[in-house]
């Protein structure tokens, strides 16, 4: 396991000399590397098994322009809502949107 974040964009897969990823990771929440995040998580062990992972976080569902910024996974996109469903997320302390 690296000790740099995963790469959210074309960029950072070519600072490590990757062409490709194996996953892409798609999440609701904020990227963060950390392990009380589910996505962080997931993606770290993944790593840890031999495998280029990135993440795309807060993508705007209204455009595909965010799923296509890192190219198409040689294995597959992973999907979660991230540590807070989104239907709570968007609730005031009020229980009001």
């Amino acid at each position: 396991m690296g000790n740099k974040f995963l790469p959210i964009c074309k960029q950072d897969m070519i600072d490590r000399g990757w062409e490709e990823l194996d996953f892409v990771l798609v999440t609701g929440d904020a990227y963060v590397d950390h392990h009380s995040f589910g996505t962080a998580i997931i993606s770290r062990v993944l790593e840890s098994a031999g495998y280029k992972v990135g993440i795309i976080a807060q993508p705007d569902w209204k455009t595909t322009d965010d799923f296509m910024k890192l190219g198409k996974p040689r294995l597959g996109f992973l999907v979660n809502s991230g540590n807070m469903d989104s239907m709570v997320n968007h609730y005031s302390v009020s229980k009001k949107t």
